[in-house]
């Protein structure tokens, strides 16, 4: 037990090197992963993994992926951009995946948060409240 807290405080610190202005800096998790396979820790697996785990988390927070049936044009994202980047309080990216399945509408993931606009989403919750 003592071992995994000693595993996942060395992983917050080589996330800490990793970060640069707010950030994940893919140049600093290069260098951490060289410095890593040239001296690596004793539990070199556990520790990658749990490190990939922060980085990946990390990278969320920034990233929105906004999925869409339809048509949408590029002032529409733009504005979802700025909008979650008001609201988070830091830079937001976007990844655009059409999906068919929404019917017709927006489903918007940043880290946890989901935002559905969809109406595929609509549809789940009536039928619900029906059964």
């Amino acid at each position: 037990m003592k071992q995994d807290k000693q595993i996942k405080k060395f992983a917050k610190q080589l996330l800490q090197v990793s970060i640069e202005g707010g950030e994940v800096s893919a140049e600093r998790v290069d260098g951490v992963l060289k410095s890593l396979a040239n001296n690596p820790p004793r539990h070199h697996i556990a520790t990658l993994k749990a490190y990939l785990k922060l980085v990946a988390r990390e990278v969320a927070k920034g990233t929105a992926v906004i999925s869409y049936a339809g048509e949408l044009s590029s002032d529409m994202v733009a504005g979802i951009v700025n909008q979650l980047s008001a609201k988070y309080g830091r830079a937001i990216t976007s990844v655009l995946r059409e999906d068919p399945s929404l019917i017709a509408g927006l489903r918007v993931v940043v880290d946890c948060d989901v935002y559905d606009a969809s109406i595929a989403s609509s549809l789940a919750s009536l039928e619900a409240s029906l059964s």
